[in-house]
């Protein structure tokens, strides 16, 4: 997708990724969120004078006898960020080598060690390491705490300076202290920063069932989705009997990729809306008919609380609408919608604009979606450092309704989904990325999407 420096940005992700904010969006948001409607409304709230001269004063003061000449673009800078980032976890302020680096990012093809972060007290936390980056490749995984990058400490950084520090030419090395729970001591890592090329989207056939695991929702998501069904259906020879998506640790990223790769096994039915401060914010994404890539085909979506945002919206649409199961544990519960408005050759700014619904209208903010068939990856409690779901942020919005959270619908699980054990036997092996024998929830996914293709020949007789 082509997108040109007027056009505001449309996200759905969690964090930020080796330096930039996750993902790009269409040109065709400008309208919504763009300048003219803000000027607009700032002809009838004007800023207090009183507060503006403050703002002056102290800018005045601090150029005139920090100890430091300093300048007055670095104070502006620092006062956007700190207006946007306290606002809400994921609200923020980039600068203008920030924002090329973005739009560099949109192609899924840039430099550094490949990780999804997110900022927490003044650290950085590992959201996810990306599939096959450096950051994956040396072991570093989701809930570290990164305190120093190179030796030097990044407390008291904003994020993206924090962020900036793990950013360099490739080919260079550069070090990253981190805290691990049940580590007594501090793990140092060594990498090497690359050109990351991100490959969102990867597939294999396990017996006559395809897993198509997404790890974020970039350009090359819906196309890579494509190509994997039609990759699996070769291999199969005409055997596929269902697909298991795996959206677990997948952070999130472009709003419009999530609609389509939810779109991919829908021929009917709401998918997400989105509701803002404003009832032209309101907008509602629908699938078009006879775009099933599955044919009707049972899926099993994996979740886990690394499932967040444009992740939980696909495995949300695919609940309501009954058109697969959801494995896991209960996701993120990131249900906030961010849009990136250029501000004319100053950077851009990354804003908070609207919630999203799922199709029977739940709020996941803060809540999360429920499995329809919960089970754990591990016998024993994996404990973090960091926050384990949106709610456990600081300044996080709130769900307007709580009550009610996103039940998983009660109705539509095979007889055979009630022998899913929740919690792994006794001796289960540890899990090694490399055999997907080990992977505890892949192979129950596997067994209720077989349970699913039994009872949809069952009733075709």
């Amino acid at each position: 997708m082509k997108m040109t420096r007027g056009a505001a940005i449309l996200l759905a992700g969690a964090g930020f990724v080796a330096g930039a904010c996750v993902g790009p969006s269409g040109d065709r948001l400008v309208h919504r969120f763009g300048f003219p409607r803000a000027e607009a409304q700032g002809a009838d709230q004007q800023p207090d004078p009183g507060l503006l001269a403050l703002f002056s004063d102290v800018l005045e003061r601090v150029q005139a006898d920090y100890v430091e000449p300093v300048s007055e673009r670095t104070l502006i800078d620092n006062a956007l960020d700190g207006m946007l980032s306290g606002l809400d976890p994921h609200s923020g302020y980039l600068t203008e080598q920030q924002w090329r680096d973005m739009q560099v990012e949109t192609s899924g093809r840039f430099g550094g060690i490949g990780l999804q972060v997110t900022g927490r007290d003044g650290l950085l936390e590992v959201v996810s390491p990306i599939d096959g980056t450096p950051a994956a490749k040396a072991g570093l995984r989701p809930g570290d705490l990164i305190t120093a990058v190179n030796g030097k400490t990044i407390e008291g950084l904003s994020l993206s300076e924090a962020v900036a520090e793990l950013r360099g030419p490739p080919d260079t090395a550069l070090s990253v202290t981190v805290e691990r729970s049940g580590k007594d001591q501090p793990l140092v890592f060594t990498l090497t920063r690359q050109i990351i090329h991100v490959d969102p989207v990867k597939s294999q056939l396990i017996g006559d069932a395809g897993v198509i695991r997404i790890s974020e929702f970039t350009e090359q998501t819906n196309p890579g989705v494509h190509a994997a069904v039609r990759t699996l259906r070769a291999q199969a020879k005409g055997g596929l009997r269902g697909l298991v998506l795996d959206l677990r640790n997948d952070p999130g990223g472009l709003l419009e990729q999530a609609v389509a790769v939810a779109n991919d096994f829908l021929d009917h039915g709401d998918i997400v809306s989105t509701r803002g401060r404003h009832p032209d914010d309101d907008d509602n994404f629908s699938a078009r008919p006879g775009r099933d890539l599955a044919e009707g085909l049972p899926i099993v979506v994996l979740i886990n609380n690394g499932t967040a945002s444009a992740s939980e919206i696909v495995a949300g649409a695919l609940q309501d609408n009954h058109r697969a199961l959801v494995l896991g544990t209960r996701s993120f519960g990131k249900g906030s919608v961010q849009t990136v408005i250029p501000l004319h050759g100053h950077g851009a700014m990354r804003l908070t604009t609207a919630r999203y619904y799922t199709p029977d209208g739940h709020s996941i903010q803060d809540l999360g979606i429920t499995p329809n068939v919960e089970v754990e990856a591990t016998r024993a409690p994996v404990p973090h450092f960091g926050p384990e779901h949106e709610a456990d942020l600081r300044r996080t919005l709130s769900n307007e309704n709580p009550e009610q959270g996103a039940p998983a619908p009660a109705g539509g699980l095979p007889a055979a989904a009630r022998e899913i054990p929740r919690l792994p036997p006794v001796g289960w092996p540890d899990y090694d990325a490399a055999k997907p024998a080990t992977d505890f929830q892949l192979q129950q996914g596997l067994v209720l999407m077989r349970a699913m293709e039994a009872g949809r020949q069952a009733m075709s007789r």
